[in-house]
């Protein structure tokens, strides 16, 4: 049997993020070979992810980051099936670096298949998948590009949330930070009323009018009355007509203009579950 070394042992164990055992014993059937050994990992880990495929990986991490320009925002989660696992530092630095990496990608396609220290984001999880014992995966990712792009990270990484604005003009980075903050409190369906579902909008105005009807409301009143209902439905649920949670006197649309003529552009809302 092949004598391996506690330094090449723990130069594994860096490498991969396996257990110490799991390392020394991959390295005594690769004959000392570290590639070899990594391979033999990476099959345990495929093994492990046919075994848990149908288990539910709704626990992890939340992450958004934004480039050095703050002109391009990402927001992913990385997807385990325990809260103890997905509160584990290394579980949640190796999602800090795989949104490092999504910055540079277009998709969750295109992130899986990016390169990761030799292998690509989809081999890294299922090497993990064994070294952890969990079912790991890239559950979200969202992408938002603008002059100027801030993040919003609800503690215990639950809800990740980017949000661009118009124009990079002092104080964005304040304001960019508190929309993306009411972004993940509140949960809004869109932008503004244009970028809400047409199907939507229709299934709203039906249940307005049932209701309506259930009052004993004259049919010919309906549409209306609906159409208030509808203003409603649009400023509770849209981010730029949302009452600002700070100050619920503004709307976040008449906030973000305290800093100029500046609008949100987009915004993108990733979260556990």
């Amino acid at each position: 049997m092949v004598k391996v070394t506690a330094a090449e042992v723990n130069t594994l164990r860096k490498t991969t993020g396996a257990g110490m055992m799991d390392c020394k014993k991959a390295l005594v059937e690769a004959e000392g070979n570290f590639e070899e050994a990594i391979d033999i990992l990476r099959k345990k880990g495929q093994k492990v992810a046919a075994k848990r495929a149908d288990r539910e990986s709704t626990e992890g991490a939340a992450i958004a980051k934004v480039n050095d320009s703050k002109t391009v925002g990402v927001s992913i989660v990385l997807g385990c099936e325990t809260d103890f696992v997905g509160k584990n530092d290394s579980f949640v630095n190796l999602a800090k670096e795989f949104a490092t990496l999504a910055l540079n990608c277009s998709s969750k396609e295109e992130l899986l298949a990016a390169d990761f220290n030799g292998m690509t984001v989809a081999d890294k999880l299922i090497e993990q998948t064994g070294v952890i014992g969990e079912k790991l995966q890239i559950n979200a990712f969202e992408k938002v590009e603008a002059p100027f792009v801030g993040y919003y990270i609800h503690a215990g990484n639950k809800i990740a949330t980017i949000v661009g604005l118009s124009s990079a003009t002092e104080g964005a980075d304040v304001v960019a930070k508190d929309v993306a903050m009411q972004a993940a409190a509140m949960n809004p369906i869109a932008l503004n009323e244009n970028e809400v579902d047409a199907s939507i909008i229709e299934k709203e105005i039906e249940i307005a009018k049932d209701l309506l009807r259930t009052e004993g409301k004259p049919e010919a009143m309906l549409d209306n009355i609906a159409k208030g209902k509808i203003k409603r439905f649009f400023k509770d649920n849209t981010l730029v007509n949302q009452s600002f949670i700070k100050d619920n006197k503004q709307s976040v649309a008449e906030y973000v203009k305290t800093i100029g003529d500046v609008s949100v552009t987009g915004f993108k809302r990733v979260a556990l579950g």
